[in-house]
């Protein structure tokens, strides 16, 4: 049987009050060189800075692949007044556990704007309305306070610490694990932001 591709199906995209969520593309590029070139961005990270503009048009041209084989389902995340300010997405998909990780950075200036809620929300829809996940999963670096305080804040739950789990640079870092199940999802704040959700998931995401 043929693999349906993105060129196939309407791709998926996503839109909140202020954000949309959109698969990134050649044209992006340079934005998103600027964005993840900040070392303050990428710092607890275990890629990154971008040193190079080929960076993200490596990054891009692997997203279709990826998409397909059920290893990242990463998105844009696009003010519709400002432009791309971020990426979040899911991967370390388990469809026998029906289970992903959601991962997300953002441009500085957008630290504390409300846009990681947002954006969360957007993905949590996705995933527990239209994937059928029953959980997400995130990490956090035990020193990136602003990341752990951002996760308590939707609604995600800390459940454990992780030792020596991702190395930036020559440096190994320990990282808390976040939870939050379909329960916590439509308990949480998040479940309240009004998402719209357009668009064909790829099949390998498509749990229900």
């Amino acid at each position: 049987m043929p693999v349906t591709s993105d060129h196939e199906r309407d791709p998926l995209v996503l839109e909140g009050p202020t954000l949309t969520l959109r698969y990134a593309a050649v044209p992006d590029a340079p934005r998103l060189f600027e964005l993840a070139g900040d070392p303050q961005v990428t710092r607890w990270f275990s890629w990154g800075p971008y040193t190079d503009p080929k960076q993200p048009l490596v990054y891009i041209d692997s997203l279709p692949d990826k998409r397909e084989r059920g290893e990242l389902l990463d998105f844009l995340v696009v003010h519709r007044q400002d432009g791309p300010i971020g990426v979040t997405g899911l991967s370390e998909l388990s469809r026998r556990d029906a289970r992903a990780t959601v991962g997300t950075w953002f441009a500085a200036a957008w630290w504390g704007s409300g846009a990681n809620r947002e954006s969360k929300a957007m993905v949590a829809a996705l995933a527990f309305r239209t994937l059928g996940v029953n959980r997400l999963t995130a990490w956090a670096n035990t020193h990136n306070i602003r990341s752990q305080a951002a996760l308590e804040g939707v609604g995600f739950r800390r459940e454990g610490l992780l030792r020596a789990w991702h190395r930036h640079g020559d440096a190994v870092h320990d990282v808390f694990v976040f939870g939050m199940v379909r329960e916590d999802w439509l308990a949480s704040p998040l479940s309240a932001v009004p998402v719209r959700i357009s668009g064909t998931p790829p099949p390998a995401w498509a749990l229900s």
